[in-house]
């Protein structure tokens, strides 16, 4: 009996069983590719975790209204420290929250913000009234606020970590600047901080106005 002749492959079956491999790559990078531009498949990072949480306080805002804990609970904000009088880091840290603020504004980003004096005893609501309208930000989410000297400076010291220094007097004896924090700090809706985030880097306040996003993005899947 003869053995069957050996069958012969049309030539594109050939081509076709020896490059199957590549062409299976190729049509998963193409399906990725289309995912990611329609929005269906996109790395979104995880929210900061949270490093502590905030004790209570009362203070007062600019408008002269009560701050407490209470007032931003359940929103998620960026908190700033300046004040009013300084010579030095404060311009810089205020335009950049001014910036952040337009920013957020104008994607929507529902994020709130707050700039505490270091220097209560100076900075009453109404001086943090007028330094507010000089920045010539409208808006509802952006508070200044401060308070009882002692409780300011504890919520800064111990409820935030951060350093602040005592009034130095410049040769004259009549300036003086007070030596503190120029690091924005990111807090969730249920007072805990998420981090601290420079404002003089090469990307500015690009990382705060992101991680504030994914922790808002967060709050809204919890809800």
């Amino acid at each position: 009996m003869r053995s069957p002749p050996d069958l012969v492959r049309p030539a594109w079956l050939e081509w076709f069983r020896r490059h199957i491999w590549v062409l299976a790559f190729a049509a998963g990078a193409l399906t990725i590719t289309a995912m990611r531009c329609s929005g269906r498949l996109r790395h979104v990072p995880d929210p900061p975790a949270v490093m502590f949480t905030l004790p209570d306080y009362a203070l007062v805002d600019h408008r002269g209204e009560p701050f407490t804990p209470q007032t931003l609970r359940g929103k998620v904000w960026i908190a700033g420290f300046v004040f009013t009088s300084c010579p030095s880091s404060c311009p810089a840290v205020t335009k950049a929250m001014g910036d952040l603020r337009e920013r957020l504004d104008r994607y929507g980003v529902d994020v709130e913000m707050v700039t505490f004096t270091v220097d209560p005893e100076h900075d009453t609501p109404q001086v943090l009234a007028d330094y507010f309208a000089a920045q010539g930000v409208d808006s509802d989410k952006w508070r200044f606020v401060t308070g009882d000297p002692q409780r300011v400076l504890r919520l800064v010291r111990h409820g935030f970590k951060l350093g602040v220094g005592e009034r130095e007097a410049d040769e004259s004896g009549v300036a003086y600047d007070i030596a503190h924090s120029t690091k924005l700090a990111l807090v969730d809706a249920d007072g805990g901080v998420r981090g601290f985030y420079g404002i003089t880097d090469e990307h500015g306040t690009d990382e705060i106005f992101e991680r504030s996003q994914h922790v808002l993005a967060q709050l809204e899947r919890g809800r």
